[in-house]
């Protein structure tokens, strides 16, 4: 039965560390510019954290309740394959180091340690750890009482101290404090020099060790480690039914800063009586996992690597483009009665979305603002302008989802922030994370109430607009805006019975509407039609789903989906999914869009929506597809797809064995999706008339 399930569907743990893997190709390309090349091993590092403290957080926790169960579960063989795909891909991850290393050695930039210093440099340093970094260096000093997995937090990297000079052996961690100061710093050029070098703050520390020690324990030698853990990122809510919902997080929370550990990663040189040491203080079992590194931990520090070259050797900016529907306007509220309009991040600009919530905030004939907020940024012009809102009059509702994971924290201050300023702060319903990407718009106009409506893929997050891929639209059909407005309703008022007939909605109606415009499509094959399916998703997970998909195969239905990361479905297996080809694309931009296209005998049915197709997804989120109406917007979306589809220079195959081979690139003009997807939007906006 288990070989069966295997051949059938690919863990997905196990294929979201296929596309880290694709992450780290970046890294090792050559024809990627060397900074970038840096960054992305920040990225990769920074997406491994997370995979521990979430999925095999997840995977551990399901180990030990199996734990009085037969030694080979499918769950115990999957966590062992886990940890066997980590190696490997930390091998990879040192050996593409080095690679870059060389890589900015051959463009004069050196990143060097504290052996590597000129008397010059040292004397530098000593001066700049003294003004600068001394005083955030809190030291932990490790005896038989310390409860160091307590203490330690999976957010940072430490440097373990091991000071000898008698029979007995002082340990000490020093936690690096990349908060308060930046973790690489570019030293002073010497004369005649053409090269730069950059140190990183770990290196200061093992540098200047003994400024800190030294007056206050008597050894002879203190060698210096690094090492990291990652903890369980989970965490349970009390039952206290006299606590509120932030007073229940915030609990939550706490429970995650003592997080049982599930990685331990440690400096190679890092002596064996020493990682013991650490294994028992910090509770490291069998069934965690347990690292050997280099020197350097926290790589996600990396993705912040400062450019001391020349403008080359990073990716060159792409100006945002400005739509030229919204700019002929002075009123964006003209532009979108006029139109539909579809904006493309990070292509255009997101000033668009915050501009009409400014403008909104003011405008007299708006007399309400709904919201959905699951990220937001730290400095957001959005939340002033909400704020601002309820200072003008106008009725605003926002739903801020408290369990965004990660953002849990900032969420929560965002709350307290909104509510004390009037707006009605709802945090959606407790079984349901509020996914959605909604804002509704009320203006009296002609003496009556329409409505505006954004419905998008991504966040209202003012960052990740420039670096995520997404699809938002701006609608003033009636039709939508009233299903927007009940999907509000629905989120405020769960017990209602809600009834949709455009909007796509989770946990109602999501898996119904997948499986019968699939089903309509096997309808349109077996009656001799063309019948084709297009789908760019992040992820595809829902054993459901994939078994639907894998009927349309069966029945000669086409199906071309691009996808970032998870796919737990097996393409291009005979008798079960020839017909299912698979692609995913990792390149400047993280790709977030989500949208599918049923080809409907040639009459396109076309949707943007915030759900992947993972269970969590379909039944236990709240989520919204939105179709697309309009014929031109149709057309953009199907031809965006096609521009991926057709990439030559980033795209990767994905296959039974997830090898994640590029597409051959053979002889034709070497296609990069994401710049060309750039320059169709740019010809589309300066040939509007």
């Amino acid at each position: 039965m288990i070989k069966k399930l295997e051949a059938k569907y690919i863990a997905k743990e196990l294929s979201w560390l296929s596309f880290n893997e694709r992450v780290l190709q970046e890294a090792a390309d050559k024809s990627t510019p060397i900074i970038e090349r840096v960054r992305f091993l920040g990225i990769f590092s920074n997406n491994l954290d997370e995979f521990f403290r979430v999925r095999v957080a997840n995977v551990k926790r399901r180990v030990l309740i199996e734990k009085d169960l037969d030694e080979q579960t499918p769950t115990k063989n999957l966590l062992r394959d886990i940890q066997k795909k980590v190696l490997k891909l930390q091998e990879e991850f040192d050996v593409t180091y080095h690679e870059v290393l060389k890589g900015l050695a051959h463009k004069n930039i050196f990143l060097i340690n504290e052996d590597q210093l000129s008397p010059e440099q040292g004397n530098w340093l000593q001066k700049y750890f003294t003004n600068h970094l001394q005083g955030f260096i809190e030291p932990i000093i490790i005896n038989k009482n310390t409860n160091l997995a307590a203490l330690l937090k999976d957010d940072l990297s430490y440097l373990i101290c091991e000071m000898l000079g008698g029979k007995n052996i002082q340990y000490a961690a020093i936690a690096i404090p990349t908060t308060d100061s930046p973790r690489f710093i570019e030293l002073p050029r010497e004369k005649g020099k053409r090269r730069r070098d950059i140190i990183m703050s770990d290196n200061i520390i093992r540098y200047c060790i003994n400024n800190i020690f030294s007056a206050y324990f008597n050894y002879k030698v203190c060698n210096v480690y690094a090492m990291k853990v990652t903890g369980d990122a989970d965490f349970g809510l009390t039952d206290d039914i006299d606590l509120s919902v932030l007073e229940k997080l915030s609990i939550g929370l706490k429970q995650r800063l003592h997080a049982k550990p599930v990685r331990f990663v440690y400096e190679r040189a890092m002596p064996d009586h020493a990682i013991d040491m650490l294994k028992s203080k910090l509770g490291i079992t069998r069934h965690d996992s347990v690292v050997p590194g280099g020197r350097y931990h926290n790589f996600r520090d990396f993705i912040d690597f400062p450019n001391v070259g020349r403008k080359h050797l990073e990716n060159p900016p792409l100006t945002p483009l400005v739509s030229r529907q919204f700019s002929r306007h002075a009123c964006p509220f003209d532009a979108i009665k006029q139109q539909d309009i579809l904006l493309c991040y990070p292509y255009h600009k997101f000033d668009h979305f915050t501009e009409l919530i400014r403008q909104a905030a003011f405008d007299p004939n708006v007399f309400e603002i709904k919201i959905c907020l699951y990220r937001v940024a730290n400095n957001s012009r959005l939340i002033k302008s909400l704020i601002n809102a309820v200072r003008n009059g106008k009725e605003v509702f926002a739903v801020i989802e408290l369990h965004a994971r990660f953002d849990e924290q900032a969420n929560m201050e965002w709350a307290r922030i909104l509510t004390e300023s009037g707006v009605k702060v709802h945090f959606g319903l407790p079984s349901l994370k509020c996914h959605t990407k909604l804002c509704l718009i009320g203006r009296h106009e002609h003496k009556k109430q329409t409505y505006y409506a954004h419905v998008g893929t991504g966040n209202f997050h003012e960052k990740t607009a420039k670096v995520y891929t997404d699809f938002s639209l701006f609608t003033n059909k009636q039709a939508i805006t009233k299903e927007v407005a009940l999907v509000f309703d629905f989120i405020a008022h769960s017990y209602k019975k809600t009834t949709f007939k455009h909007l796509v909605v989770s946990p109602i109606g999501t898996r119904e509407w997948i499986n019968k415009s699939i089903e309509n499509e096997i309808k349109m094959a077996k009656k001799g039609y063309k019948a084709e399916i297009l789908i760019k998703m992040n992820n595809i997970d829902d054993n459901q789903v994939i078994d639907k998909l894998y009927e349309a195969s069966g029945a000669g239905v086409k199906i071309k989906i691009v996808l970032r990361g998870m796919c737990s479905l097996v393409p291009g297996v005979v008798g079960l999914s020839e017909n299912i080809e698979v692609i995913s694309i990792v390149d400047r931009f993280l790709e977030h869009t989500r949208c599918t296209v049923f080809h409907n005998n040639g009459d396109p049915r076309v949707i943007i929506s915030s759900a992947d197709w993972m269970t969590r997804n379909i039944e236990r989120r709240v989520e919204v597809g939105c179709p697309i109406y309009d014929p031109a917007i149709q057309q953009q979306i199907i031809h965006i797809f096609n521009l991926q589809w057709s990439d030559k220079t980033k795209a990767r195959i994905i296959d039974k064995k997830q090898h994640n081979k590029y597409l051959p690139r053979g002889n034709k003009r070497k296609i990069r999706s994401q710049i060309s997807v750039y320059n169709y939007l740019k010809d589309l906006e300066s040939n509007k008339k």
